[in-house]
């Protein structure tokens, strides 16, 4: 019988800090205090000292945290919100759910994030704003971005959910745009035992509408000045965020010499390998790598006992979700071509030594 490799795995990492995660939900317990409270002031501030911003702002998950950062600059019906064409479907839901419109750009065919070139083609006199998507733990040329946005006077929002603590030009992701979503989904670099989410931001006025619009609309109790959501990081979670918070560099860092031994182990083979801009410090949230014949490779590697997944297959626009939008496939080639070809390899921090050369052995055997 060959040994499993799983795609992911979290328990290792949870098991090891058992201890202090349980005393962490013991202080919740005992202090009775369950929403909006200490724990969730104290993780707020130091996520944002983490992100080198001065304002963050939890609440329940990744898609509220893009959506009510869409909301607190004032994206509404009428307006349109410019999104890569390959990234996770929240990242369009989100502007959905302000009644604006998504308006898909291309990827860089080297770092699959937004094409700097390609949103100056499509922005247009509606575009209110941009979401620049830190895809798979690398960092989007936010310099490039955000030159192209000031041009013509739009917001910028960092979608961060997959690059927790990922730097460009030395500078931390989340303090490179008007704000910033960050996802703490138990999978991702900085994960919570359950849904959660947060806002970073250095604008005061981005922060006080987030905290008014992810508690109903108010500030006040029983005041409500507009129609918000209930979406507020709860105490248990943050109490538990603040206890990996601490350890998301040495996470990263490990997930670091995993995808350095995958990049020369697997550097020979005719795959297509991710590359690393010289201007980004990558957190591999995820290792993905192209092939022509996507779906053999995943199913040869499986009967070598390596999980692959792919991220991700179908674009938003294709997706049933979006079956009235009409998309020129030559205005998204590139991510064309990237959904029929991406596979993410096994990735986690407390991944073995044995475990990485069987990932390499089975994909080597492929070919």
């Amino acid at each position: 019988m060959i040994p499993s490799v799983p795609f992911v795995s979290l328990t290792q990492g949870t098991r090891a800090l058992k201890h202090e995660l349980l005393a962490a939900a013991e202080r919740v317990l005992d202090g009775g205090n369950f929403i909006c409270g200490e724990e969730l002031a104290r993780f707020e501030e130091e996520f944002a000292a983490f992100c080198g911003c001065r304002h963050a702002v939890g609440v329940g998950n990744g898609l509220d945290a893009l959506t009510l950062t869409l909301r607190a600059m004032g994206v509404g019906p009428g307006d349109e919100v410019v999104t890569p064409c390959h990234t996770f479907i929240a990242t369009w839901l989100a502007i959905s759910a302000c009644g604006a419109t998504p308006v898909p750009a291309d990827v860089s065919a080297e770092t699959y994030t937004l094409d700097p070139n390609s949103l100056r083609r499509v922005l247009t006199p509606r575009t209110k704003a941009v979401i620049a998507v830190h895809l798979y733990g690398h960092s989007a040329d936010m310099d490039a971005i955000n030159a192209v946005a000031q041009e013509r006077g739009v917001k910028v929002v960092e979608d961060a959910a997959q690059a927790h603590g990922a730097r460009y030009k030395g500078r931390s992701v989340g303090q490179l745009a008007d704000a910033a979503a960050f996802s703490f989904y138990p999978t991702k670099n900085l994960g919570a035992l359950g849904d959660g989410g947060a806002v970073v931001t250095d604008d005061p006025q981005i922060e006080r509408r987030v905290k008014r619009l992810r508690n109903y609309g108010s500030e006040r109790k029983y005041i409500f000045d507009e129609q918000g959501v209930n979406s507020r990081l709860d105490e248990l979670q943050a109490a538990l965020l603040r206890v990996k918070l601490p350890r998301v560099a040495a996470a990263n860092a490990a997930r670091g010499r995993i995808a350095a031994r995958y990049l020369e182990g697997l550097r020979d083979l005719p795959l297509v390998l991710p590359m690393v801009a010289n201007w980004a410090d990558p957190v591999w949230h995820l290792f993905v790598v192209r092939t022509a014949d996507r779906d053999r490779f995943i199913a040869h590697l499986s009967s070598r006992g390596v999980t692959a997944q792919i991220h991700y297959p179908e674009l938003p626009h294709r997706q049933g979700a979006y079956r009235a939008m009409k998309v020129n496939p030559d205005t998204v080639k590139v991510s064309e071509e990237i959904a029929r070809e991406v596979a993410s390899l096994p990735l986690w921090p407390e991944m073995t030594e044995a475990m990485v050369d069987q990932v390499i052995d089975a994909v080597r055997s492929y070919f």
